[in-house]
Formats: structure tokens, sequence, C-alpha cells
């Protein structure tokens, strides 16, 4: 199940750095511009009364260019909606489910038979979300529920000959940082220690990613007179970039910062072993008076700068710059249903009428929400689809040991 709030987010660290689908972007183009090999995302929540049908969905995701959708559970429709589209799907279960999953492998192997298999090959799905933020509830049963349910999720796919198609993982507050500022000095909180051990080393073992939601808004939020909304916002300016102390890694934005903060924290047994990957990043375009920064204008900058920076630079991060960034913009829709404050509401790229919530200014989106087709390259502008390649693996590390 979705989480119903991220404003829950604590920031437990020295500097504000705790705390896609990169739709507005705009690509005004005279000359050709460098493909990257990237892959791009959008989570698909559905806390609402008024969203279209998954079938109507399907051209929405397409005019984005998404290459990935993440769902907050397994919903038949949109999994039935999306068959033979390509698009790959992440699926989720729920943390309410996971006591059980641990103490079962019968009823992980079900719930695959039920949620996953009936579905392949028709629709692509290629990831098993075990839980959204267990770690970060403080809730003893989840912590000690979530490494085991993992174990028998993936012995249910070992069993079904499933398990080298789809990846077993779970997605992290940031909140389980202890320290993230500078990057390089990145540590876990203590108390999570042996559980977040446990599942990297799962995740070194069978070659699945660990998944961090990462919103650089709530810093910004939380202490707008010292954080830089031009660092927050993709648009630092030279003597607005981030030098590591101890590093010496240049940083020109926080997202990338909050990333190697991760990275640092697993420690060299396994940052050579594990990629990061966001599962959740994103900007409101409104929210209540004391929300500040939630406007479109800065969500139109949040998503726009990062998808250009991830279409059209050939790097990673500073600390792993041979590493492609696999991102999801949260997300598809504003939702109505959402508790919490008003920003909540409204982290969506589109309205439940599929119109853009804010100015995309991509042909194929607008097109699709007047009801016409869209067309590449028309005025000098080339779709979202066309910019990207497609994330093939862990090639920056070709050759490291998994064992």
């Amino acid at each position: 199940m979705e989480s119903p709030s991220r404003d829950r987010i604590t920031r437990t660290t020295k500097y504000p750095h705790s705390s896609f689908f990169l739709l507005s972007f705009i690509v005004l183009l005279s000359g050709t511009i460098p493909v990257t090999v990237v892959s791009l995302g959008i989570n698909y929540g559905q806390i609402a009364n008024n969203l279209p049908t998954p079938d109507k969905v399907v051209p929405l995701v397409k005019a984005i260019g998404a290459t990935k959708v993440k769902l907050y559970d397994a919903d038949p429709k949109v999994l039935k909606a999306f068959a033979k589209t390509g698009i790959e799907f992440t699926v989720t279960i729920g943390n309410d489910q996971l006591p059980q999953l641990a103490k079962n492998p019968k009823l992980a192997l079900d719930w695959v038979k039920k949620n996953v298999q009936i579905y392949l090959p028709y629709t692509n799905i290629t990831c098993i979300l075990i839980g959204n933020e267990v770690l970060t509830f403080n809730d003893t049963t989840l912590t000690s529920s979530l490494y085991p349910a993992m174990q028998n999720m993936h012995s249910a796919l070992q069993t079904l000959s499933l398990d080298r198609n789809v990846w077993v993982t779970t997605a992290h507050n940031l909140a389980i940082l202890d320290t993230s500022y500078p990057p390089s000095a990145g540590s876990f909180r203590s108390d999570l220690g042996s559980c977040i051990s446990q599942i990297l080393s799962f995740h070194a073992k069978t070659g699945s990613p660990f998944l961090i939601n990462a919103y650089p808004y709530f810093a910004y939020k939380g202490s707008p007179e010292e954080v830089n909304l031009d660092y927050v916002l993709f648009q630092a300016k030279t003597a607005q970039v981030l030098v590591d102390p101890d590093s010496s890694l240049h940083y020109d934005n926080m997202l990338y910062a909050q990333v190697d903060a991760v990275y640092s924290a697993m420690g060299p047994n396994f940052n050579k072993k594990v990629l990061v990957q966001v599962s959740e990043t994103g900007w409101p375009s409104k929210g209540d008076q004391d929300e500040v920064g939630a406007t479109p204008e800065n969500a139109k900058k949040y998503n726009g700068n990062l998808i250009k920076m991830l279409a059209t630079q050939k790097k990673g991060t500073p600390m792993k710059p041979d590493c492609d960034l696999n991102v999801f913009v949260f997300a598809l829709f504003n939702e109505n249903l959402k508790p919490g404050p008003t920003s909540e509401r409204n982290y969506g790229l589109f309205k439940p009428d599929g119109t853009p919530a804010y100015s995309l200014g991509i042909p194929s989106i607008q097109a699709v929400s007047n009801g016409t087709s869209g067309d590449d390259g028309v005025d000098g502008k080339i779709s979202f689809s066309r910019l990207l390649g497609h994330f093939t693996g862990y090639d920056c590390y070709a050759g490291s040991s998994l064992e």
C-alpha cells in the first residue's frame, strides 16, 4: 500500500540532506542531444476517488516516455491494462502483510503465483517491493519481519524459476541515515545496523538494488533560510556547489549528495557490489501556507532540471560516476484522498482528467491530454522517449563479485 504521507520524514542528520517522473522538462532543441543510458520511471499511486481507469492511463505513461512504473500494490486492473506494452512494472506487498510472509514461505509462493506469475510474460513485472519505508516506522515486529520476508519471496521466485527475471527489494526512507553530511560521512542509524547489514548482504547475493525515497524538498521546507534553493533545484551556481571536505568531491545538487551519503553508509564491503536507485523523488506544485517552496514553478524546475541532467550527462553521482542513476518520480497523478498537508495531494504530474498539473511543454503529453495523437519533432521539440536509452543493468560493476 502506498504510504499515506511523506511529511513524516524526519531529518536526523547534521545537515538537512535527509529528508520522476521527470516530466516537466521541455526539450527545445535546434540541434541534437546525446543519448545516455538511463531509465526513468513513474510512481502510480491511487489514493483517490477520481482517477481515470487504467486503460486510459496507458497512453499518458507512453506519452511521457516512461519505461518503468511502480505500484504500491499489485492491482490486477493495472497489470492487465499494461499487458504487451513492454513497460517494466514494480509491484508492492503492503507492510501489513510482512509478519505473515516472514513466517510462511507458502504464503510467499502463493502471492507470487497470484500477483506475478499469471501476468507473465505479457505484463513485464521485473521487481517486487517488500513493504515501503518499513524501517522508519520504528515497529519492532515490522523491522524483524522485513529480511525474512524478502528471503521467502526470493525463494518463491527461485521455486518458480523466476528469480533471474524478477528482483526482490524494499524502499527506504532516508531517515535510516544517522548522518548524511558531508556525503562521505554518511552512516546508518546504529539501531538499524544489524537489519540493514542483512538486507545489504541479500542485495549483494541476488544482484538487486538498494532503493531510497529521496526528497530534497523536505530539506528546503524544513530550513529554507539555510538550504539554498538553487542547490536543491539542480541549478546551483559555482559559488553554491558543495565541496565535500573529506573526499573533495563537488556536488551541485542535493539529490546526488543524498545518494552518495547512502553509498558511504554502506561501507566498502557493499558499495562496490550494490547499486543505489531512487525509488521516489518529486516536488509538490501546491502546499499549505507554511509549506515553503511548494509551487508549480519549483515543481517544474525540480523535475525538469532532473530530467535534463539525467538525459544529457553521461555520468552518475560524484562518488559513482560510472553508475547510471535510475530514478522514479513521485507521482503520476494528484491524489485527492491522501491525508496530511495540502502538498501530499499535489505531487502529481497530471490532474485526474489527464491534463498536466502545471505547464509541461512536451508535445506528446499535450496531444494526449487534448485527445489527439502526438508527433515527435513538432516545432523543434523532441518527445521524451526520443531522448532516453534504457538502463540495462549493473554495467558499472562489471567484474565485481556478488558473492
